[in-house]
């Protein structure tokens, strides 16, 4: 992509109704675009880093045997008063349509997936599955706030596995909690990512969540030195010490949490009546379990955790592009080295623009690709191309030919 072509532009100035760095950031490097209060667009650049976290995310999913799908974001209000949570889901959007009905925007999806598997189960043998889908989700937040961290309107993978028995959920679990971690450290954040400890609300006794330290983080987790679990501030004054090892000389850290996974057990499936027959004749309440990452919540924690005071520091696998290509004056010499680079489907934002090469070199450092190479006459001088790391703050000058053999896989 060259940057002529792209319609968006990076900003000088500081979002003034937004205090969060994500939200400023990623408006500032062009990324998003606030719409009103938690409610943004994601523009070429968001967009691509989104799409690569969805894609990472769909490939552990996939490998965990989830059936992808997609539910409506409408829901009638009917659903949401079977399982008693119309009244008592403080964050849930209502609507009155044209019919004079009332609607919510799901904020979750056990209303819709659990009459829907109804649909097509009834024996044992069609257990354990599970299904997964990554749509817009709504929440009716009283404050909208932390840029992506909190929003109003936001992007979700929610994963539902049905089973015939509180073992067999058990086992499954186990594997979603891997595949979360998985998850974690192709997105360049398995380092700061604490399985935690919380309440399981009426479901069962716990819950996990996936907490990311972070200064900025609104939770507050105990963190055992020993096992690298936590417990979350919500359970600390009825679990004080590590729920594997007793430890009570536990810490404390600001964090963001990412993910959470339920053991439901059969509070949905018997509110809607899905059940199974086992082999036995006997008919009983179908498990389950529930397993969400936030996804746009997930940019926004890798911009809080991955940046320095230029910019944003994306990981690999999922930055917008691999290489942020400068020509610092017009010349064939990056022309040449750009369309061999896309013609090998290496990919690059070209800044191509005329203007000036400190401007270029603060966008590159705001935008935040991996690599910056940059074809100047100083450095046609010296030998070819400047190829400098972002985290790095010093590069070298390499050939041309050594640039294409070090970023065209053959």
């Amino acid at each position: 992509m060259k940057q002529t072509k792209l319609f968006t532009k990076t900003l000088k100035e500081v979002p003034k109704d937004e205090t969060s760095y994500n939200a400023t950031t990623l408006i500032r490097a062009g990324f998003i675009d606030k719409t009103t209060a938690g409610v943004y667009s994601f523009l070429p650049l968001g967009w691509r880093v989104l799409t690569k976290i969805e894609m990472i995310i769909r490939e552990e999913m996939l490998a965990l045997g989830g059936q992808e799908i997609n539910m409506p974001a409408l829901a009638s209000k009917e659903n949401w008063q079977i399982t008693g949570r119309w009244d008592n889901f403080d964050v849930l959007f209502k609507i009155k349509a044209s019919d004079n009905k009332d609607y919510a925007l799901n904020p979750t999806h056990e209303e819709i997936v659990t009459p829907l598997v109804k649909k097509f189960v009834s024996s044992y043998r069609e257990l354990p599955f599970a299904v997964f889908q990554i749509q817009t989700k709504f929440r009716n937040e009283k404050r909208a706030k932390a840029g992506l961290l909190r929003g109003r309107e936001f992007l979700m993978k929610d994963l539902y596995s049905f089973h015939s028995s509180q073992e067999d959920l058990a086992a499954y679990y186990e594997k979603v909690i891997e595949a979360y971690f998985n998850i974690f450290t192709r997105c360049g954040l398995r380092e700061n990512i604490f399985l935690t400890y919380a309440s399981g609300g009426s479901f069962t006794k716990y819950s996990h969540e996936f907490q990311a330290l972070s200064p900025v983080g609104e939770d507050v987790i105990y963190i055992c030195p020993r096992c690298q679990l936590a417990v979350n501030q919500e359970i600390i004054k009825d679990q004080d010490s590590c729920p594997q090892c007793g430890n009570k000389d536990l810490r404390a850290e600001k964090a963001i949490e990412v993910g959470n996974i339920f053991n439901l057990g059969t509070k949905f499936s018997e509110a809607f009546a899905l059940n199974f027959q086992e082999q036995t004749g006997e008919k009983k309440p179908v498990v389950m379990g529930c397993y969400g990452l936030g996804i746009s919540r997930l940019l926004g924690t890798i911009v809080e955790l991955c940046h320095d005071e230029k910019g944003i520091i994306w990981p690999k696998n999922i930055a917008p592009y691999q290489i942020h290509l400068l020509s610092l004056n017009k010349n064939e010499e990056a022309e040449k080295l750009y369309q061999e680079l896309i013609a090998n489907r290496v990919e690059v934002l070209y800044d191509d623009r005329n203007i000036s090469a400190g401007e270029k070199f603060a966008a590159a450092d705001l935008i935040g690709c991996p690599y910056r190479l940059v074809i100047s006459e100083k450095s046609i001088k010296a030998g070819g191309v400047e190829v400098k790391q972002r985290q790095n703050k010093e590069g070298e000058i390499l050939s041309l030919e050594q640039v294409v053999a070090t970023f065209i896989k053959k």
